[in-house]
């Protein structure tokens, strides 16, 4: 299935039926009085996150939906049926968007949760609604309501935990397939990876997190070059960021810190928030390099990068320190979800254990 992450859609509820003006004409009722039902209500426009869908190519190639008008009232007191809803499925972690103004209206955030993005017009009301005591024989009706129209601009970033982060061929890809359960093409070329993974981490019973694989970026990114900027918004709803680096590139002329400062300038460009949010440094394919120079080559590279919090040594290949990572992380992503927590307001009468009463 092609990964789409941005779609423009046209959605317009349904209009409210008419009003019915009628009388009651039945024999022996000399005085029947008015009997014109109400118009039946528009069809909404509902939007549900479906925890199944990873993707907005449904919304690539049809992008209008349109609700069911409703009944118009008849006589005989007959009520308009309502129109029928429309369901708009959609994955977790979509943002939906105002096209003209760009104001954001909803995010689905939670599987199941069903917003309604545009409203049904009520239906019209029927001369059986103006009857009084003073008004016996009324002839008034009014239209129904016109539904809701919108031009919505719909943008997914996808719900992960842990994002990683990193040049091509770093690494990124090998590593989540090492961890988890996400299998990724994994090539010896640069851009293997098009478009961004999932994967669940499962650290024990019950204990598990989420990690997203992006397409690597490169100097240049905020102008276009490489796969730019684009995959980079699916790591702003993350809580830590993994910045792997390649300590042993086949080219021996490229300098690993020099590429880890340009990742570091382009994550800066592109969003001081995602800038900002916890990294550590991953050092991979320590494999590729003899073991008596390891020690001091990752001493070298921490040194000239001036980094100063958590650093891991790993192979992502042989699976080498990648489980005292996983723990790590899962450890980090417990502690800030528990923070996170409202705390839990004690009755003070029970302060000390005891009622105090």
């Amino acid at each position: 299935m092609k990964f789409v992450d941005e779609a423009m859609i046209d959605v317009a509820a349904g209009d409210g039926g008419n009003g019915c003006a009628s009388f009651r004409h039945e024999k022996y009722k000399e005085f029947g009085g008015p009997d014109g039902g109400d118009g039946g209500r528009g069809g909404h426009v509902y939007a549900v996150a479906d925890a199944s869908l990873n993707t907005l190519v449904d919304f690539r190639f049809t992008r209008r939906f349109e609700a069911h008008r409703g009944e118009h009232g008849k006589g005989s007191d007959m009520f308009g049926v309502k129109g029928d809803d429309i369901v708009l499925k959609m994955p977790v972690g979509t943002i939906i968007s105002d096209a003209e103004t760009g104001e954001v209206l909803f995010e689905l955030l939670q599987p199941g949760e069903q917003i309604t993005i545009a409203k049904g017009g009520d239906g019209g009301f029927g001369n059986m609604h103006y009857k009084s005591s003073t008004n016996r024989a009324p002839r008034q009706k009014t239209p129904g309501w016109p539904g809701e129209k919108r031009s919505l601009r719909l943008e997914l970033k996808v719900l992960a935990d842990v994002g990683l982060l990193g040049m091509p061929n770093a690494g990124k890809s090998t590593l989540i397939s090492a961890i988890s359960n996400a299998r990724p093409k994994i090539a010896d070329y640069p851009f293997t990876t098009l478009h961004p993974n999932l994967g669940v981490v499962r650290v024990g019973p019950e204990k598990s997190f989420v990690v997203a694989d992006v397409p690597g970026l490169i100097e240049g990114a905020s102008e276009g070059a490489g796969l730019g900027h684009q995959f980079l918004r699916h790591l702003q709803r993350t809580r830590l960021l993994l910045h792997m680096v390649d300590v042993a590139p086949f080219d021996e002329g490229v300098d690993p810190v020099v590429q880890a400062r340009a990742i570091v300038a382009e994550l800066r460009k592109f969003d001081q928030k995602l800038y900002e949010k916890p990294r550590w440094l991953v050092l991979n394919k320590l494999d590729m390099v003899p073991a008596e120079s390891r020690e001091q080559r990752v001493k070298d590279i921490v040194k000239r990068l001036k980094y100063k919090g958590p650093v891991f040594e790993i192979s992502a290949l042989t699976r080498e320190g990648c489980e005292l990572l996983v723990q790590k992380v899962y450890q980090h992503i417990a502690q800030m979800h528990q923070s996170q927590q409202a705390p839990v307001e004690v009755d003070p009468r029970f302060v000390d254990g005891t009622d105090s009463r």
